[in-house]
């Protein structure tokens, strides 16, 4: 009698535990490397200036690396690519040391993050871009030079990222504040 109560219990321990885990939080960011490549064009990040991306999946242990932050945001919004994101991480660019050179740890997740949108510093692409900050006042600050508007995740326009124009680039300096 107690063997036959046994099973069912533990069975549903297991599976809380399994269903716990999946729901727990997320995975923490992966540091940027040298042989990180960007999914879309298969360049190493390295190559390209401005922010980056990184997405976790659950089907696999590696990062989905992504040349620029907006390319992050095409990945969750095309139908052909995979839906089973854990965490989606971005440059910092408040945080990052120059716009050429963004920083390899210092990630923060996208879905927390505030956005630079229609502003006219390019990214990693060439293309307009969603230039993230975990900070208000820097946003607005880099807003305030080079344009644009101060936006959460859930406002980025899909016609904004998923748009092919190519940006007007700023002739000004390399960081982020100039």
């Amino acid at each position: 009698m107690l063997r036959s109560l046994i099973a069912p219990v533990l069975l549903a321990f297991v599976l809380t535990a399994c269903s716990e885990q999946a729901s727990g939080p997320p995975p923490p960011p992966h540091r940027l490397t040298a042989d990180a490549a960007g999914h879309y064009c298969g360049m190493g990040l390295a190559e390209h200036t401005g922010p980056k991306g990184q997405i976790l999946l659950k089907s696999q242990s590696t990062p989905v690396w992504f040349s620029s932050a907006r390319d992050a945001f095409a990945y969750t919004m095309l139908d052909e690519e995979a839906k089973d994101v854990r965490a989606i991480y971005v440059s910092d660019m408040g945080k990052a040391p120059t716009w050429d050179k963004p920083g390899d740890d210092n990630w923060i997740d996208a879905r927390q993050a505030l956005f630079v949108i229609e502003s006219r510093r390019a990214g990693g692409m060439g293309a307009a871009e969603t230039i993230p900050f975990s900070d208000r006042s820097a946003a607005e600050r880099f807003a305030a030079e080079h344009g644009g508007r101060v936006v959460s995740f859930g406002e980025v326009p899909y016609e904004y990222v998923l748009n092919s124009e190519p940006a007007e680039i700023d002739g000004g300096g390399h960081g982020t504040e100039g």
